[in-house]
């Protein structure tokens, strides 16, 4: 999992894996891909099953599925719709979570949000201490937090085998000079789920949002 911009080990050694020209080597880096995931605070105004959970704060992983009905509601692609910023306490919308099992997998394609409106009715005195009980997302992307580039690397080289590790840069660049002619057609399948591009712009675009906040 890629948590931090900086260099990553095991998607660089993914690279040179990928562009080796083997299948196998491929079907690998298919397997060891990073897992995208995302992050955030919720609070809970309904869960039947599980009551004790109602009126609380929590931390939420989920993963693409979720995210994509995020930005389709936050940036909609059609000019009859107006964007909603699902996480405004005054303006949002709640999302409503249903869970399916779809040939042994949890699916959520039935989840969807609900029409605007204020969460508790707007009540400032309730929606203060919900502020007050969210969770640092920091953590999530504190450096401290997480191993180095030299560390991950050791610890890749220790996983694979290799008494006298070599570099992936060097690696890389060992391939570059002795392979320079660039293919001249894109694999069938991508090695990434998501593109560092589109990343990095919806990355920007929540930036821009906590901002005007």
């Amino acid at each position: 999992m890629t948590t931090l911009s900086q260099s990553d080990p095991v998607s660089e050694y993914n690279s040179v894996l990928w562009n080796s020209g083997r299948e196998e080597d491929k079907e690998t880096a298919r397997k060891q891909k990073r897992r995208l995931h995302y992050v955030s605070n919720i609070y809970v105004e309904s869960d039947p099953a599980n009551p004790q959970n109602e009126g609380k704060v929590f931390l939420f992983t989920f993963g693409k599925k979720i995210f994509d009905k995020i930005m389709d509601v936050m940036q909609p692609q059609f000019a009859d719709e107006d964007p909603v910023n699902p996480f405004d306490f005054w303006d949002g919308a709640s999302f409503k979570l249903k869970i399916r099992n779809v040939e042994g997998y949890r699916n959520y394609d039935k989840s969807e949000f609900a029409s605007q409106s204020a969460l508790l009715s707007g009540d400032e005195d309730e929606l203060e201490q919900i502020y007050e009980s969210l969770h640092d997302l920091n953590e999530f992307t504190d450096p401290k937090n997480y191993k180095t580039y030299d560390e991950l690397k050791a610890r890749l080289s220790l996983v694979l085998g290799e008494s006298a590790p070599q570099t992936v840069r060097q690696q890389i660049t060992m391939e570059t000079v002795a392979e320079p002619a660039p293919m001249k057609s894109k694999p069938a399948i991508e090695p990434m789920s998501v593109s560092v591009e589109d990343e990095d712009d919806t990355m920007s675009y929540f930036a821009k949002l906590a901002a005007e906040d």
